[in-house]
């Protein structure tokens, strides 16, 4: 025997199914959808062309270095940003203000000037300390002077990454730290935790959610910074866009291209913060 089903009850299943459908709708990302179909179009055309896809197999190898670059100088440069933002809090005035002075310095400092500087007048003065540190082993035979050459610009165009990028990430763990009421800090000590169990445990985990939006953007940034290491050559994509163009004239369609690329390594990490900032909600 069917059971009647009343008009109020049609009108609740009705707004059960539909109006999620309706609201999930309402929120979709009309930009990345368009973004999205922007990228396929230009796919298909570097699929469907010739010189296209001449280009494209031209420049794509130097998406590894690109990736390889950003990735090594951003965990780098979180470890150096942690390090400064833990000075800087820390209840040592020492600390603090060699903290300051540094990021103060580097923030003043254009990130091309930066590379160039640690390059060129930064690698080589290492290299001179490490010599100069192991002269006693040097002399007795036990290992080779290194030289200047044996630090490749790849390495070099890391290093300035992860100075330049530290100082900034520092200033955004640093504020994440102090946006956490001191009194988790005194409660914590007073339960018998030390000044570092309570910054592992404790603050640390909630600075770092409150301010995971600004270090996702930071990486994005600096995907986008790695393009200055063309300017020593290191073969990246704009490196090798650059050269190959260079060489065929085909300035629009190259850089149509490098710029592609890029667009999608960018929206795919902006994509994966908003994923992780979605879970860290939950």
């Amino acid at each position: 025997m069917e059971v009647p089903v009343s008009a109020g009850q049609d009108q609740r299943a009705y707004r059960s199914h539909v109006l999620p459908i309706t609201d999930r709708l309402s929120r979709l990302p009309y930009w990345l959808l368009a973004a999205g179909m922007l990228a396929v179009f230009f796919f298909w055309i570097i699929l469907n062309n010739d010189d296209s896809r001449t280009i494209f197999h031209a420049v794509r190898q130097g998406m590894w270095t690109t990736i390889y670059v950003s990735v090594v100088a951003y965990v780098l440069a979180l470890l150096v940003g942690l390090l400064l933002a833990l000075m800087r809090v820390y209840q040592s005035r020492v600390a603090q203000e060699i903290a300051s002075f540094y990021v103060e310095i580097v923030r003043g400092i254009p990130m091309l000037v930066l590379l160039y500087y640690i390059s060129f007048v930064g690698a080589p003065a290492l290299v001179k300390a490490v010599n100069w540190l192991a002269s006693p082993l040097i002399d007795a035979g036990m290992m080779s002077a290194v030289s200047v050459r044996q630090l490749d610009f790849t390495a070099r165009a890391i290093l300035a990454l992860t100075l330049g990028y530290g100082a900034f990430i520092s200033e955004i763990l640093r504020a994440g730290i102090e946006s956490i009421s001191k009194e988790q800090m005194e409660a914590a000590q007073t339960e018998g935790a030390t000044y570092w169990q309570t910054m592992r445990f404790i603050l640390l985990p909630q600075a770092v959610r409150n301010v995971l939006p600004a270090l996702g953007n930071e990486l994005i940034a600096m995907l986008k910074d790695s393009a200055l290491v063309s300017a020593l050559g290191v073969q990246d994509i704009t490196q090798l866009g650059k050269v190959y163009s260079a060489s065929t004239f085909k300035f629009f369609e190259t850089y149509s291209i490098v710029a592609l690329l890029y667009l999608v390594m960018t929206l795919g990490l902006a994509m994966v913060v908003r994923w992780l900032e979605k879970r860290l909600e939950n």
